[in-house]
């Protein structure tokens, strides 16, 4: 019980990583609220979901000041929500740009801004980014740059929030077996899968397990990190 008795927000937490880290939280022994922009039900008792657009601040806003009614504080926030959208250079609008900077890091930042006066002494921030921060994927370089500023947001966190004992780190996934990425052809996942060591996908679970061990007292000496899960994709 790595969360016993923790409040944790899991903030895009309906489905895929999210829904994971989610019931792992709560199987931990955390109470975790989990947001999302539509109507969501859950399995575990622990985890109750909220409707809340992770893009708009004042749903957000909304969400903080519930959670300081019911129940003061949080010990863990989890900043997953984002989206991805294919648009090599000569094909990116504004529209694409602003979609995807909006949910992935303006959205991040302002959240991670509205949490500071709820989040405990000694809490963590755990961000889900990306191993596309460190690779260059055709025709998504406006969701890798995205995820390169939540990579580097981290680093200049971790460095403001010491002082308060909150630890800061980055969770960054590869290609994961999820419901997005069961929507794409064989051709694709199989081409994922080849540049993959480990020889196959991961699983949500596998992202959630990286999740809880930074939100936990394990990593009680590690900030700033990121923590790729991705079968050795980048590593090696």
């Amino acid at each position: 019980m790595k969360l016993q008795d923790k409040i944790s927000l899991v903030v895009g937490g309906a489905s895929g990583i999210g829904a994971a880290i989610a019931a792992r939280f709560a199987d931990e022994g955390s109470f975790v609220y989990a947001t999302s922009r539509k109507p969501f039900d859950t399995e575990s008792q622990q985890v109750i979901p909220v409707v809340a657009d992770a893009g708009a601040p004042s749903d957000l806003k909304q969400v903080f000041e519930r959670i300081r009614g019911e129940k003061g504080h949080i010990d863990v926030l989890v900043l997953n929500a984002g989206i991805s959208e294919y648009a090599e250079l000569g094909d990116i609008t504004e529209g694409t740009y602003d979609r995807i900077f909006g949910l992935n890091v303006r959205s991040l930042v302002f959240t991670a801004q509205e949490s500071l006066g709820l989040i405990k002494q000694g809490g963590a921030i755990v961000l889900i980014g990306s191993i596309a921060d460190a690779i260059g994927p055709k025709g998504y370089g406006v969701y890798s740059a995205s995820k390169s500023a939540v990579r580097s947001f981290a680093r200049t966190w971790a460095n403001e929030l010491a002082p308060r004992g909150i630890r800061v780190n980055v969770v960054s996934p590869g290609p994961t077996d999820t419901a997005m990425m069961a929507a794409t052809t064989d051709e694709v996942r199989a081409a994922l899968t080849s540049m993959i060591p480990l020889g196959r996908m991961g699983r949500p679970d596998e992202v959630a397990s990286a999740a809880l061990f930074l939100a936990s007292d394990e990593s009680s000496f590690t900030t700033g990190a990121e923590l790729c899960v991705d079968g050795g994709a980048t590593q090696v």
